[in-house]
């Protein structure tokens, strides 16, 4: 994803969100993996997602407590 082709330029702006109170639903018993019920939840999300992404936790139940920027910078040897 680091990198991601979007329209003619590159995406390497990602989010951290830290998400809280996700619960089981009718549409996340489609995935394969359970979802707590409490605790944090932290997802990463490209900038280009992060509409649709807050637009999916509210429908799941969560609530957006943080968010923050990730950079991923390669290491260069000095």
């Amino acid at each position: 994803m680091v990198g991601q082709f979007i329209g003619g330029r590159t995406s390497s702006r990602y989010f951290r969100y830290e998400v809280v109170g996700l619960r089981q639903s009718e549409e996340t018993e489609k995935i394969s993996y359970p979802i707590r019920s409490s605790g944090s939840v932290f997802i990463i999300v490209p900038e280009n997602r992060m509409n649709q992404e807050m637009q999916r936790i509210t429908r799941l139940g969560g609530r957006i407590v943080n968010i923050q920027p990730l950079s991923f910078e390669p290491k260069t040897d000095s």
